[in-house]
């Protein structure tokens, strides 16, 4: 596991980053490294940039709104005290100055354009928000991602830009919030159920292992957490789900590697959490 501290380090590449093949562009050099895209004269500036299986990105913030949207892997954010998953399928909005981190799933080709936050008249979410990344979306991000940071504000390259932006719409779509809280004991157990998500123990039998009434366990979930032990231990199984779905898993392994009864269980809470079956999250990942 790699991780990048807050001067952003490097991922692939010091200075360049490859454009996918696959939009059918010709490869470029460009910069990754974000301070360079907060100050471009356009309105907004798209770094293509490539991050190997694991790699973290600690928490962080840009003067410029983000779109993150990935092209292969799964990039999970967390901001605001909640965990996006965000597949090819879609891309996430983080507003300017908001603290964020990052850790890929897969090897992780993203494009992320930087946005001026004067570029919209209109009113722009004050939280992360999903969008719904459409064909012409998308295609839209990958002529971008091939333009220079320094393109003419008011030449062809800028129509690029400000219809990428206009493409843009929000998804209703919630995020999945999994607060750790701050207490040193229910740090422990929520660390060690999300290093294994399939673990079985129940409330009791963790407050013995940390040394705690399971009175004052159930407390500290419902006190710092916002939820039970139980949902906060579903929501961390259905986490840890959505990266094995769309890297091709199938629903009977994923359920049983969470240490689910039966694929039936896992079907119902998927479901309930992420609003979809997980055999429709795989294939919405596998159509990207």
């Amino acid at each position: 596991m790699k991780v990048e501290g807050r001067g952003h380090g490097k991922a692939i590449g010091q200075n360049a980053a490859a454009v996918s093949k696959r939009a059918g562009i010709a490869r470029i050099t460009k910069s990754t490294d974000p301070s360079d895209y907060q100050h471009a004269p356009g309105i907004a500036a798209v770094m293509p940039k490539v991050f190997p299986d694991g790699f973290i990105v600690a928490e962080h913030r840009h003067p410029r709104a983000q779109l993150v949207y990935t092209t292969t892997g799964i990039a999970e954010v967390i901001a605001c005290q909640s965990l996006w998953m965000i597949p090819p399928h879609r891309a996430l909005w983080i507003p300017p100055d908001l603290p964020h981190a990052m850790r890929a799933h897969g090897q992780l080709e993203m494009r992320t354009a930087y946005v001026d936050p004067r570029a919209y008249r209109s009113a722009t979410p004050n939280q992360p928000s999903l969008v719904n990344v459409s064909p012409l979306l998308r295609e839209l991000i990958a002529r971008a991602s091939s333009l220079p940071i320094d393109a003419h504000p008011a030449g062809r390259d800028d129509l690029v830009i400000q219809l990428m932006l206009a493409e843009i719409e929000w998804s209703p779509e919630q995020p999945l919030r999994l607060p750790s809280g701050q207490d040193r004991r229910l740090v422990r157990v929520c660390d060690a159920i999300l290093e294994n998500p399939a673990d079985q123990r129940t409330l009791t039998e963790w407050a013995d292992e940390v040394g705690a009434s399971s009175r004052t366990l159930a407390r500290l979930f419902t006190a710092e957490t916002g939820l039970s032990f139980s949902q906060w231990r579903q929501q961390a199984r259905i986490s840890a789900a959505r990266p094995l779905l769309a890297s091709g898993r199938s629903v009977i392994a994923v359920a049983a590697e969470l240490g689910y009864e039966t694929t039936s269980a896992f079907s119902t809470v998927f479901r309930r959490f992420a609003g979809m079956t997980p055999s429709a999250y795989a294939k919405l990942s596998d159509s990207a």
